[in-house]
């Protein structure tokens, strides 16, 4: 069968006719995309990404400017309409780094309402439930069922009245540098751009926006934080990373079902015993459960859907007795890094640093990083405070304290007490369990060893050939729903005209390696539906599509 590739990134397919209207126009539109930046404006820090280790790091920069009586500019460009708008709500969050950020967290209306209660660690098969002792990772005393969205926007609240600029909507899509190669800053992405990546009479050239310090936090892989560390290196003494793929719903439930407080992880069906996997159920104030499902991505199964093994687990009775009779009003899905400690990279680079998710700082068997990026944000605030504010006016210079401050945080002892746990799923999950429970028990953190990755994610993935397919049952349109039904929920919006965001580095890849040995397996494992490859007659080929969805408010 003939194969070829269609990706909406560029339309190459598309021959056109070279007109003289044609080619000046070409030449017309190359030049607008082409064309000088404006300057928005020159800071001492500019911060991508309005999340907990963004605004986290830009409160402290103020209130370490108000300490010394030192004027400090703060810039926090985000992508989303608004602070919040790309944060999943639902959340068990560890308060530490709140307390240290603003000790008077409860007088200023941090929404923090729903206090852990109840912790319940579950080995669910197909029908039946059994408990485990909850490991100590997992206690949530003290802790906080919330919204991190809400809580995003009140840091974000918060920033703003200390004096930060936060501009929701720009979207930085690139790091600007100086003559010798250091950071200065991000640009803007370009607005009005057609699917054949031409200006439209809508264009608008993004923006350059010029700081002494750029911080990175932008979340798992952003797309700036992925090209400095591949332009400086930052990779080159840790080891790869690993990730896992995280789909969640919100529902509304009976009255007479809420629990608030109420916490419930599960690890088992519908997982094999092979495949990391694991789920959550948090009850939260009004009536308001968050649920999800997190599937490692070192499974070996092509035919594995991460999201069809969520609607299936929604089924068993844990879920359904409290689902049944309620609604889901949210859909979400997001990566998270799962290295760990040994997937951390360098931290900084001439001219700013890595915070939160950028750099991989969630600790996996506390399923929390919430708190471990707003303090890598205060970090790295503290550290290039004194840069930013010096008389000499440094632009560009690598704060390499940063990395040693961090390594004496409390951030690092953490990480480094659950280090071995994640690799050591790698063999499968009852002996994953087995060296957790060693690690955590018998040595409490400190065993005179450091486990390794075994490989990264996608080594693990068996040619189809050689892997059963997967049936999964039809959604029932009550505890389950078909994938575009859940899309609508997502407050996703795709232009039909406008640039894929996702670019492929090789697009002969899909069909020339992925469709014949692993049978497709980005139809499956995307939660967004944002790959298909579509059967074509007419031409006796199949086309593989990259489909393109915005975030809105």
């Amino acid at each position: 069968m003939l194969s070829r590739f269609i990706s909406s990134t560029a339309a190459r397919s598309t021959m056109r006719v070279a007109t003289k209207h044609g080619m000046a126009h070409r030449t017309m539109c190359s030049s607008v995309l082409n064309s000088p930046r404006e300057l928005m404006g020159e800071y001492d820090c500019v911060i991508v990404g309005a999340g907990p280790a963004g605004l986290s790091a830009a409160i402290r920069l103020k209130q370490l400017g108000l300490q010394n009586d030192k004027e400090v500019s703060v810039c926090v460009v985000e992508k989303g309409a608004e602070v919040g708008a790309h944060v999943l709500s639902g959340n068990v969050f560890e308060p530490r780094a709140l307390y240290e950020l603003i000790p008077d967290w409860k007088r200023k209306g941090a929404p923090l309402d729903c206090p852990a209660k109840e912790d319940n660690f579950l080995f669910l098969t197909e029908t039946q439930h059994f408990e485990l002792p909850t490991p100590p990772q997992m206690h949530n005393d003290g802790n906080f069922i919330i919204s991190l969205s809400d809580l995003s926007r009140w840091l974000g609240t918060q920033a703003e009245d200390l004096g930060v600029e936060i501009y929701p909507g720009f979207a930085a899509s690139e790091a600007i540098y100086d003559s010798e190669g250091r950071v200065t800053g991000i640009a803007t992405g370009d607005m009005g751009i057609g699917k054949d990546g031409q200006a439209k009479d809508t264009f608008m050239r993004g923006y350059e926006i010029k700081g002494k310090q750029t911080l990175l936090a932008e979340g798992v892989r952003g797309s700036v934080s992925k090209v400095i560390m591949e332009q400086f290196n930052l990779r080159e003494n840790c080891q790869f990373q690993t990730y896992g793929l995280g789909v969640k719903e919100l529902w509304e439930i009976d009255p007479a079902k809420s629990q608030p407080g109420k916490i419930v992880h599960t690890i088992g069906y519908p997982m094999d015993m092979q495949t990391y996997g694991g789920s959550f159920l948090y009850h939260m104030n009004n009536n308001t459960v968050a649920l999800g499902y997190v599937v490692g991505l070192d499974y070996s199964n092509p035919y594995l859907s991460p999201y069809q093994e969520f609607q299936r687990l929604k089924h068993h009775p844990v879920f359904a007795e409290t689902l049944e009779g309620g609604r889901c009003v949210f859909y979400g899905a997001r990566a998270l890094n799962e290295g760990g400690l040994q997937s951390i990279p360098k931290l900084t680079f001439p001219g700013g640093a890595l915070l939160g998710c950028s750099a991989g700082f969630l600790n996996v068997p506390k399923i929390k990083g919430s708190h471990t990026a707003m303090k890598s944000g205060m970090v790295a605030a503290e550290s290039i405070f004194d840069t930013i504010t010096s008389e000499d006016n440094i632009t560009g210079a690598e704060v390499f304290q940063y990395e040693e401050n961090m390594k004496n945080s409390w951030v690092w002892d953490e990480l480094h007490e659950v280090r071995n746990v994640r690799p050591g799923f790698s063999k499968g999950l009852v002996p994953g369990l087995v060296n957790a429970a060693v690690d955590t028990y018998v040595f409490n953190g400190n065993a005179p060893w450091t486990l390794k990755h075994a490989h990264p994610d996608h080594e693990s993935l068996k040619p189809a050939a050689q892997s059963k397919k997967i049936e999964y049952p039809k959604p029932d349109g009550k505890l389950s729903f078909d994938l575009l039904t859940n899309l609508a929920r997502s407050g996703t919006n795709h232009d039909h005209d406008q640039p894929a965001h996702l670019k492929l580095k090789d697009d002969s890849v899909p069909n020339s390696l992925n469709l014949p040995m692993y049978d497709g397996p980005e139809g499956r494992y995307c939660p967004a539906k944002v790959y298909e490859y579509v059967e074509v007659s007419k031409v006796k080929s199949t086309l593989f599509h990259i489909f393109t969805f915005l975030k809105q408010a």
